[in-house]
Parts: structure tokens; sequence; C-alpha cells
């Protein structure tokens, strides 16, 4: 995430990026040393999608501050 924004890592661990995802459980998280995008929790596909063929999480990056 932060090779793909142009971002240097010290900005990742200011706390000027934010990973949101839907629902109360936070999936995903960027990885402060290296800037990836990483999984925050267990992700049980049949728990989250069991009606469904295609399972799709969403996650939106919020940067704060001028990119």
């Amino acid at each position: 995430v932060a090779k793909d924004l142009g971002l240097q890592l010290p900005e990742i661990r200011d706390g000027g990026i934010r990973i949101v995802s839907e629902g109360r459980t936070q999936y995903f998280a960027l990885h402060g040393k290296t800037g990836h995008l990483v999984t925050a929790e267990r992700i049980d596909r049949e728990q989250l999608c069991e009606r469904v063929q295609q399972c799709v999480l969403r996650c939106e990056l919020i940067v704060e501050g001028e990119m």
C-alpha cells in the first residue's frame, strides 16, 4: 500500500492512514514496518459468506493530510 500510494513508512507509523472495514470487525491492517496490507483478524469464509458463491470483503483506505 505504501509503495502504491508513494508514501514513506514513517507516515504509516504516525497514524495518518487507516483501514476501515464494513461492520464491527476490522479484518485488515497496515504492517507498520513494511507498509503491506495484512489480515488483522481470522477470516472465516463459511461464517461471513455462507449463502454466497463469491465472498468479497470490502475495506477503505483513509489517508489524512496531503498526498
